[in-house]
């Protein structure tokens, strides 16, 4: 028995998420949860090398952007012009950086929609 609008409190299908449908849906946003979570940790365990002047200066980072180390050969390393030593450093960090964006937006792809709330 339903009141006048036919409702009887059962969780029927008003709206598309009565019953099933509604534990259907949080078994999506569960999974969705999960594959996010595993994407992240995908991130912090990734890494990419970037590079400047052929490899003179090289920075490692992970796909969350964190600088793990940077290696300078000492040929790069000219005492007259230590400008030039920094440009390569900053080249190589931003060079690291950029993979480790696309990196991260070719993981993070799936859940676009959900960018803005994390």
């Amino acid at each position: 028995m339903g009141n006048k609008y036919g409702y009887n409190g059962a969780g029927g299908s008003h709206g598309g998420y009565g019953g099933g449908g509604m534990q259907n849906l949080m078994k999506q946003a569960q999974q969705m949860q999960q594959k996010l979570q595993e994407a992240q940790q995908e991130l912090e365990e990734l890494t990419v090398v970037g590079s400047a002047s052929g490899g003179l200066v090289e920075v490692t980072a992970n796909g969350k952007k964190v600088i793990l180390s940077v290696v300078v050969k000492p040929e790069a390393c000219d005492p007259d012009d230590v400008e030039m030593l920094e440009d390569l450093i900053l080249a190589a960090i931003n060079d690291a950086y950029q993979k480790a964006q696309a990196e991260e937006d070719r993981l993070m792809a799936p859940f676009g929609a959900m960018k803005g709330l994390m």
